[in-house]
């Protein structure tokens, strides 16, 4: 199973950006889905995870500007960003588990999409 980010791009401070992730491959269920962020210098962090029920959790950076959500039909989960700020540049990345069509368990990392918020 392979995971596809985009989405990337340059924006404004106060703009926002979606970005996807594709999940192609034997699937046969997708479960959690998580976006994480890494700036330059800096971890890896969490931003935010939804189940595959549709339960979402987001960190406190992301909470009431970023929305993560999923089309389970199309094996897609998306970030919408928005707010941004210049303190959001970074790499992002996304992170999904679940189960290929042979029964097997998977966890794939997208190969991650750059977003930069500056004026």
């Amino acid at each position: 199973v392979q995971l596809q980010a985009s989405g990337a791009g340059l924006v404004q401070p106060g703009g926002s950006l979606r970005l996807s992730c594709a999940a192609s491959g034997s699937i046969f269920r997708l479960g959690d889905v998580a976006w994480y962020r890494q700036a330059p210098g800096k971890q890896r962090g969490l931003v935010a995870s939804i189940t595959g029920d549709g339960t979402t959790k987001y960190t406190d950076s992301a909470k009431g500007r970023f929305t993560i959500s999923r089309d389970n039909a199309k094996n897609t989960a998306y970030l919408q960003m928005s707010s941004l700020k210049p303190e959001d540049t970074a790499v992002y990345l996304c992170h999904a588990a679940g189960y290929s069509s042979t029964g097997a368990p998977f966890m794939s990392w997208g190969q991650g999409t750059l977003v930069t918020v500056s004026s």
